[in-house]
């Protein structure tokens, strides 16, 4: 499935969620508990933002000073902000997958499978063109000249 086909899908249906889920626990606790809950939600994902990221944030600058490749913390920060973003959006679901990514247990769960089934693992030779065999043409240095025609 298209990448833009499920962010359209994402767009459409969390809305739909969130109403639903915001009146079916605003009916049976009420609607200043609510409100409360949704308001309570936002504080300490900000405080667990806060403190989440400046952990990731020391550990990218010691595996640089190690001279390590920091793949791990790289994934982490977009998905620290993309948790933020997501806690401070008004509804329960959200709040649900905000907390997913910024407890550290779960949101390691994320990175490991992100960077086993996205990403390049750290240390292995870079593929060719086709993601096959590494490019034996890679370091060699091919001297010509060229001239642009219109």
């Amino acid at each position: 499935m298209n990448i833009f086909k499920v962010v359209f899908l994402f767009f459409l249906t969390v809305p739909i969620v969130e109403i639903y889920l915001l009146l079916k626990i605003g009916g049976v606790i009420g609607f200043l508990p609510t409100v409360t809950l949704v308001v309570v939600t936002a504080t300490v994902g900000v405080t667990l933002l806060r403190s989440q990221g400046f952990s990731t944030m020391k550990r990218l600058q010691d595996a640089l000073s190690r001279g390590e490749i920091p793949a791990r913390e790289i994934v982490e920060g977009p998905l620290l902000l993309v948790g933020g973003a997501l806690l401070l959006t008004p509804g329960f679901f959200t709040d649900a997958l905000g907390f997913w990514l910024l407890i550290p247990q779960t949101r390691g769960r994320t990175v490991e499978y992100l960077l086993h089934h996205h990403f390049v693992a750290a240390g292995q030779p870079p593929r060719g063109p086709a993601g096959g065999e590494p490019d034996s043409r890679q370091g060699t240095t091919i001297e010509g000249e060229f001239r642009k025609e219109d």
